[in-house]
């Protein structure tokens, strides 16, 4: 969804706007000379996308929460200081990760263009768990090579155009699908405290009974927006043994195995669309999660060898 460009060179406008767009913010000025902000705002489901043009310095100060801001600066510069570990400086062509994980921050804005995504830390815990069980807490300042900001980037872009899409608005599916591929990008991309390796007690519930409650679960619920907390509570065990199981008797992951369910499901729709119906590859392909055509033809035509326009052309 995208909301009206926000613009203006009125100071106490300006505090205003700023104080209810980024709430538990606290945003202080040296008495500019020159003030003005725009800003658009994009969201999809629990992100928040913001495109930022500051046109003089400003000081913040983020209160303890669980709110991430991936921040990518365009002109400009922004400097931070957080727990240990979590200061530096980020100048054109970076991205860096503010606030979250509970901690205070603060530092200046400079005058700028800047790109802000925002979301609670809590997406990531849909897919991971950190030590000990607890939430997921991010660990470094940003991603860990410019290759892996890069990727990050990239997913950011992605979810700018799809909130932008109006068909995608009314789709729970595709927004819980495109949300946790930015989530799983930041697992993938940024130092966090999330834990991949299954324990000892992991590896012993990784048995064949847990991959048949789990595949029952996903099979009943392949339409629906499901996490890997969910499924592993409805095969009696944790996320890690969850992943575990998949992986040495089924070769790949609960998510993986799940999008594999709604490529058969959409091969069904597409063998089974005739002239005239109005189906079109897009829309089936949005109807079981996939936001972008071209990543789920090049999944289909892996999984089936055949693209999925000419399975439509040759049922028609």
């Amino acid at each position: 969804m995208r909301y009206p460009v926000f613009h203006s060179d009125n100071l106490g406008e300006i505090e205003a706007f700023l104080r209810t767009a980024y709430p538990g913010v606290l945003i202080g000025h040296t008495a500019p000379r020159q003030t003005s902000v725009g800003l658009r705002r994009d969201v999809l489901g629990s992100v928040t996308l913001d495109r930022i043009a500051l046109g003089f310095d400003l000081s913040y100060a983020i209160e303890p929460s669980r709110t991430l801001c991936l921040a990518s600066v365009h002109a400009g510069g922004i400097e931070y200081s957080g727990p240990p570990g979590r200061t530096g400086d980020l100048t054109p062509g970076r991205m860096g990760v503010l606030g979250g994980s509970g901690f205070s921050a603060s530092g200046t804005v400079r005058a700028g263009r800047y790109d802000l995504t925002l979301f609670d830390s809590a997406l990531l815990d849909r897919l991971a768990l950190g030590g000990d069980g607890a939430p997921v807490r991010v660990t470094a300042p940003g991603p860990r090579t410019p290759a892996a900001a890069r990727r990050l980037a990239d997913a950011v872009t992605h979810l700018k155009n799809l909130a932008a899409d109006p068909a995608v608005a009314g789709n729970p599916l595709l927004i819980a699908t495109a949300t946790d591929y930015l989530a799983a990008t930041v697992l993938a991309t940024v130092p966090t405290t999330a834990v991949t390796g299954p324990s000892a007690v992991d590896r012993r519930d990784a048995h064949p009974d847990t991959v048949r409650r789990a595949v029952a679960y996903l099979e009943s619920h392949v339409r629906e927006d499901v996490t890997v907390a969910e499924v592993a509570a409805a095969a009696f065990v944790t996320p890690r043994a969850l992943q575990s199981a998949f992986r040495r008797h089924l070769g790949t992951t609960p998510l993986r195995y799940l999008q594999r369910l709604r490529l058969a499901g959409a091969h069904e729709q597409l063998r089974a669309a005739v002239p005239g119906d109005g189906q079109t590859v897009a829309a089936i392909a949005r109807a079981w999660g996939f936001a972008h055509p071209g990543r789920f033809a090049a999944a289909y035509h892996r999984w089936y060898g055949r693209t999925p326009a000419e399975v439509m052309r040759h049922r028609r």
